[in-house]
């Protein structure tokens, strides 16, 4: 017992031990502190990523004045996106080659009676490539509106194409798609880890025979709820923390925009997190409790991690019908719901309805691992099966 706690409920005294235990582990703060500096690592990556500007030199021969007319449009338009690109006047084509060669110039562009070539030293940027095609298209529907005694802008009109998102939502695919690997990812390391913990917290007992001095003087029910809220605060904190610092890097990036929808869906991760988290907590301490050895555990929590498992690659990059439903089914639904709260895909009732099937669905599984945990724990000479443990008197 915690000093200044013999009037506290037993549950709550091995919670504040469990909390403590974890608290004080130097693996596992020097685990904690290695996985926050390599999200703030990736945050920062993108961060600076973001920051980068494209530069490029274009080389244009002398008197090929469409070719600069192309290459001065083309930098107006990279201008407004932070980019920069120059343009590179040469005397000839042995010039630009020999630019390109030594690399004073990004790509040669020519014009020409039988078309445009851009050149490179090797095979041209794809960005630019993909930035200069409609320019060039533009300078010669301009040059042959000209012969033809129209402009380019009365041969264009009406034909300006204006994107809607009739979804109503608002944010970048991009950014939903990175959501779900990043909560599928934080729920399965957080599930594997913390739950991994309680099973070796509960075999190290039970084969010490600490856990017979422990159930004299408390309740086996008071042991495992003490157990699974103490591990189910740490897992919390740890989600929360590792959000924290992956919000941050998101506001530093140039996808900040969606850092509001994206708390908002961090916030429903964490509640159907809470709740669903003590279900997995409640199956590896019965999973603790059949093993009778630490080298048990591998067979007794096997069931679990193919679980923990096929929800993380289920979840990860789910869409349409199949994120709809796996957003209703428990355990699923943990990471499934809030990606659909952050993609505007989920209606205001939707997420409430998942919280209460997962809820039923921890309480069932709280049941029936507590019993099994009760009837295995305090049996000794090999590893006891599920069915044996509910089983037993």
């Amino acid at each position: 017992m915690m000093p200044g706690t013999n009037d506290s409920p037993a549950w709550l005294i091995v919670m504040q031990r469990e909390i403590v235990a974890r608290v004080m582990n130097k693996a596992y703060l020097f685990g904690l502190l290695v996985t926050v500096l390599l999200i703030a690592g990736i945050a920062g990556f993108f961060a600076w990523q973001s920051q980068q500007v494209d530069t490029y030199d274009v080389a244009v021969t002398a008197g090929d004045d469409a070719a600069a007319t192309a290459v001065e449009q083309a930098a107006a338009e990279l201008g407004e996106d932070g980019g920069e690109l120059t343009v590179r006047e040469v005397a000839n084509a042995d010039a630009a080659r020999a630019a390109l060669e030594d690399e004073t110039a990004d790509v040669w562009l020519s014009s020409g009676p039988d078309g445009w070539t851009l050149a490179g030293w090797r095979e041209p940027d794809g960005s630019l490539t993909r930035l200069l095609t409609p320019v060039v298209e533009r300078v010669t529907v301009t040059e042959r509106a000209e012969a033809l005694g129209t402009s380019f802008d009365e041969l264009a009109a009406g034909g300006d194409l204006v994107t809607e998102r009739l979804d109503g939502g608002a944010v970048d695919p991009g950014v939903v798609q990175f959501a779900s690997f990043a909560l599928a990812f934080l729920f399965f390391m957080s599930a594997i880890g913390s739950g991994q913990m309680i099973a070796a917290s509960v075999v190290e007992e039970k084969q010490s025979r600490l856990v017979e001095i422990i159930a004299s003087a408390v309740p086996l029910r008071d042991v495992l709820a003490g157990k699974v809220l103490g591990n189910s605060v740490i897992a919390l904190a740890q989600n929360l923390l590792f959000a924290t610092v992956g919000v941050v890097g998101l506001a530093l990036t140039d996808f900040k925009a969606a850092v509001p929808a994206m708390t908002a869906s961090l916030g429903w991760f964490v509640v159907f997190f809470t709740v669903g988290f003590v279900a997995v907590a409640a199956m590896y301490a019965m999973a603790g409790a059949l093993a009778s050895r630490l080298e048990d555990l591998q067979g007794t929590t096997a069931p679990m991690g193919v679980v923990l498992m096929a929800v993380y690659l289920t979840t990860f990059g789910a869409d349409g019908t199949l994120e709809r439903v796996l957003s209703f089914v428990p355990v699923t639904s943990i990471v499934s719901m809030p990606v659909r709260v952050l993609s505007g895909d989920a209606g205001w009732w939707e997420p409430v309805v998942a919280l209460v099937l997962l809820a039923a669905f921890a309480a069932g599984v709280v049941l029936v691992s507590e019993r099994a945990y009760r009837r295995a724990l305090l049996q000794t000479g090999g590893r006891v099966g599920w069915r044996q443990a509910l089983r037993a008197g």
